[in-house]
C-alpha cells in the first residue's frame, strides 16, 4: 500500500506542476476515505481513553474522590470530542495489480529488410502481442517508441503515463513535453532522436467500475522483463550510438533493481547496455517536482557528457545552461 501510495503522491505532485489544480473522484472513494478516516479517529480516540484511565482508589487519596451527589469542580473541563475533518478529496489507495502470471518473455524474430520494414514488423508484433493488449484497458493503446530509425542518440524512458496509452505514443504528457525542451537544448530536434520505454503498456492500478485510472506505479520486475524483449529489438533495429537512461526504473530494467540503492548514486555514470553505452540520469519529471536550477543542472551535465561523446558542438551558451546565479 505503501508504494501505491507514494506512485499517487507522485502523480498528483506531477499533475500540479503541469497546472491541474482538482481531480474527480467519485462519491464511493470519499464514502471509504470519511470510513477509514473515522475509524482511526476511533481508535486515537480509545487509545487517549487507555492512556487516560484513573489509577486505582487504592492508589489514591480516597478524600479528594467526589461522591455521587458532588459536582465536579467548576474549573473542569471536559474533553473535546475527536470530530475528523470532511476530506476536501481523496485518492483510493491500493495496491499494484499482480503481475505472478505472465508467460515468459516473447522470443522477437524480425524479418530481413531495411529499418524500416523490421520496425513495422516489430510493431505489429507489439500490437498483437496478447500479453500486451490483455494489460491495455479498453479504448487505451500499447506503445512503442517512435522516432528517428538512424538516431544516433536513444533515450530510454520506464512505462506510458496516461497520456502516453491515450496517443500510443511515449513521451507525450508534461514529462515529455520537457524531454523535447531538453533535446532543442541539445541542438537537436526531437526528430532527429528515438525514444522508447521499457514497458509497452501502462502498469495498472485497480479502479472501480468504469473509473479511470488516477495515478501511475513502477512497474514490477516480471513486467520488465516481459518487456524487455521488444525494447533490444528496437535497439537492434535503430543500432544508435549512445542510450540515454531516463530513471530509476529505465535503469533498473536495464541492469537490474539490485544494480544500485539511489539513482544518484550511479547518475551521470556511463554503463554498458547491449554494447552501448548508456548515460544514468533523471527523469525530466523529476524537474517537474523539483523545478530548480540545481536540478535542471543536475540533468543538464550528463546530456552535456552524451553531446561530447556524440562530438555535438557545445557552445558557451550551452555550457552555462542552469548555472546558480
Amino acid at each position: 500500500m505503501r508504494a501505491a501510495l507514494n506512485a499517487i503522491t507522485d502523480e498528483l505532485k506531477r499533475l500540479k506542476a503541469s497546472g491541474v489544480k482538482s481531480v474527480v473522484v467519485s462519491n464511493e472513494s470519499l464514502a471509504t476515505l470519511q470510513k477509514v478516516v473515522r475509524a482511526r479517529a476511533q481508535r486515537t480516540t480509545a487509545t487517549t481513553a487507555v492512556r487516560e484511565q484513573p489509577a486505582p482508589l487504592e492508589n489514591r487519596d480516597v478524600s479528594s474522590v467526589p461522591t455521587s451527589a458532588s459536582k465536579p469542580p467548576a474549573d473542569v473541563v471536559a474533553p473535546a470530542r475527536y470530530e475528523p475533518p470532511a476530506p476536501k478529496f481523496t485518492v483510493k489507495a491500493v495496491a499494484p495489480t499482480s503481475a505472478s502470471t505472465l508467460p515468459p518473455p516473447p522470443k522477437v524474430v524480425l524479418p530481413a529488410g531495411d529499418k524500416q520494414t523490421r520496425w513495422d514488423a516489430l510493431l505489429q508484433l507489439v500490437l498483437n502481442d496478447p500479453v500486451c493488449k490483455a494489460h491495455v484497458r479498453p479504448g487505451k493503446k500499447v506503445v512503442l517508441g517512435v522516432g528517428n530509425l538512424d538516431a544516433r542518440i536513444f533515450f530510454c524512458g520506464e512505462a506510458p503515463g496516461a497520456e502516453e496509452e491515450e496517443q500510443g505514443e511515449p513521451f507525450v504528457g508534461p514529462a515529455g513535453q520537457l524531454l523535447t525542451k531538453m533535446i532543442q537544448g541539445m541542438g537537436l530536434k526531437r526528430s532527429d532522436i528515438y525514444i522508447g520505454n521499457i514497458m509497452n503498456w501502462r502498469p495498472e492500478l485497480p479502479v472501480t467500475g468504469g473509473s479511470v485510472q488516477i495515478g501511475n506505479r513502477p512497474p514490477t520486475p516480471e513486467e520488465m522483463a516481459y518487456c524487455m524483449p521488444y525494447l533490444k529489438a528496437q535497439l537492434e533495429v535503430v543500432n544508435p550510438e549512445i542510450i540515454v537512461a531516463l530513471g530509476s526504473t529505465a535503469v533498473q530494467g536495464l541492469f537490474g533493481s539490485g544494480s544500485f540503492k539511489t539513482l544518484g548514486e550511479i547518475r551521470s555514470q556511463w554503463k554498458l547496455f547491449a554494447e552501448k553505452p548508456v548515460m544514468v540520469t533523471y527523469h525530466p519529471s523529476y524537474i517537474l517536482r523539483n523545478p530548480t536550477n540545481r536540478s535542471k543542472r543536475a540533468i543538464w551535465e550528463d546530456l552535456l557528457k552524451v553531446m561530447e561523446r556524440a562530438s555535438l558542438p557545445i557552445s558557451e551558451k550551452q555550457q552555462n545552461f542552469f548555472l546558480e546565479k
